[in-house]
């Protein structure tokens, strides 16, 4: 299994930069700009234009930044000469919010055919397909023979035009997506006959091309590679006209930012603001969803406060009822992470909610009936009082359903009225399991025990 190789001398990193990927690039010079700023500049201007443009596309937001802010305008446009239209457009945006001057400058100095493309990419909306799509793929008319793509593909390959080719897309005179051919499947037919002859030799799904559209959004694009483990897309337009195709690497990317930001957002916290240098910034935003915390935690005080006769009289309540709370809480979140997981991944849609709700509810009752006995048990013997175990017991009960239940709904009715489940689902879910606990807890103590 490979290892990642960590360089943390400048001048060795520079030296064994052809026996390196440019993932490990990029995770050296990040350990080497932590000891000096300086030594991180001096590689990063030493990287040859090969590499120095997938380097960048492997720094972290901050540090890439930087490397805009420091790398002169010719630098970067002979980075970008080297990538794909997909890379190219993603670094070209970055650019325009950094410095829209040097963005242009860079820009101007790209092939006019490049500057076409990344115009055309610039277009989509950061959620549609398109802007993820690279146009750089391998074609062939119907009425092309084999031999003839075959020998087009490989003056791409040897131009550098072309990269990680696996397939062939068949079109129309009018581009339209016909078909797609494995290149292990194309090496053993007859390289004299056209693709149509092939086509019409074979069943009409045998071929048959997987394709989104340019406007649909990715994430949807993201489920379709999941659940028919893709490689690669292509990607049709008006009329299923060929535009491009996206890689399994762009969609690699798309998983991992939906999962950090939904972990981000479970917690309150921001992706953007996390990123921030600014210290004031991040503590400002984290600021607010503990200002919304402190409220809820005060209703499940006032609900405390209600029963502050019971309390005094009973000493021992106060010790159990964190313990109330906290299952509620602990159990609440197991069924709202499943939740929010199972509504990103599409498992579970409006329709079939009432199923999921269901099991989660159960599964509470079951482990909420579990831990009465037992908690139940504890109580009894460190008390030596049978009824205060009953009071727990049956709290135990009512919270931990409560925990399914909510946390199970809560996403359900967020998802409802468009917002995103994983927000706020984590504050209302323990207002709840809260309420529900110190209230149960104490007004089972007030009328059983009192």
């Amino acid at each position: 299994m490979p290892q990642d190789v960590i360089i943390k001398d400048p001048n060795k990193l520079l030296e064994e930069l052809e026996a390196l990927h440019p993932s490990d690039i990029a995770n050296s010079l990040k350990k080497i700009e932590k000891d000096s700023e300086d030594d991180f500049f001096f590689v990063l201007k030493k990287l040859p234009d090969e590499i120095l443009g997938e380097v960048l596309l492997e720094l972290p937001d901050n540090l890439r930044d930087d490397a805009y802010a420091e790398l002169s305008s010719e630098q970067l446009t002979d980075a970008l000469d080297e990538l794909e239209s997909d890379d190219q457009t993603d670094i070209i945006q970055e650019l325009e919010e950094h410095n829209e001057k040097k963005a242009k400058e860079v820009f101007d100095g790209l092939e006019v055919e490049d500057q076409k493309e990344i115009h055309w990419l610039k277009t989509y909306e950061e959620d549609q397909a398109g802007s993820y799509m690279q146009t750089e793929l391998f074609s062939a008319n119907l009425k092309e023979t084999i031999k003839e793509s075959l020998d087009r593909l490989t003056q791409g390959k040897a131009s550098d035009e072309l990269e990680n080719i696996h397939q062939v897309y068949i079109v129309n005179d009018d581009k339209k997506l016909i078909a797609s051919i494995l290149l292990e499947d194309l090496i053993i037919i007859d390289f004299k006959k056209t693709y149509e002859e092939v086509l019409s030799e074979y069943d009409e799904n045998k071929f048959k091309a997987f394709d989104v559209q340019d406007k649909d959004d990715i994430d949807n694009v993201a489920k379709i590679f999941e659940k028919y483990d893709l490689n690669v897309v292509a990607v049709t337009g008006y009329q299923g006209m060929l535009m491009g195709r996206i890689t399994s690497d762009d969609i690699l990317d798309v998983i991992e930012d939906n999962a950090t930001e939904q972990m981000y957002q479970l917690a309150g916290v921001d992706h953007d603001f996390e990123n921030d240098d600014n210290l004031f910034s991040t503590a400002k935003k984290r600021a607010m969803w503990l200002c919304l915390n402190l409220c809820t935690a005060i209703l499940a005080s006032l609900v405390i406060g209600i029963f502050d006769e019971t309390i005094q009289s009973y000493v021992a309540l106060a010790i159990l009822m964190p313990i109330v709370a906290s299952m509620g809480g602990n159990a609440g979140t197991q069924t709202l992470a499943v939740m929010v997981r199972q509504l990103a991944l599409g498992d579970i849609e409006l329709d079939n909610a009432k199923d999921a709700v269901k099991k989660e509810v159960i599964v509470s009752l079951f482990n909420g009936l579990l831990f009465a006995i037992l908690m139940g048990i504890i109580a009894w013997i460190w008390f030596d009082e049978k009824l205060l175990g009953l009071v727990i017991g049956i709290s135990m009960i009512l919270n931990l359903f409560s925990a399914g239940f909510f946390g199970a709904s809560i996403p359900l009715v967020l998802k409802k009225f468009d917002i995103d489940p994983a927000v706020g689902s984590t504050v209302l879910l323990t207002t709840v399991t809260d309420i529900v606990g110190f209230f149960s807890f104490l007004m089972l103590a007030k009328v059983i025990l009192l």
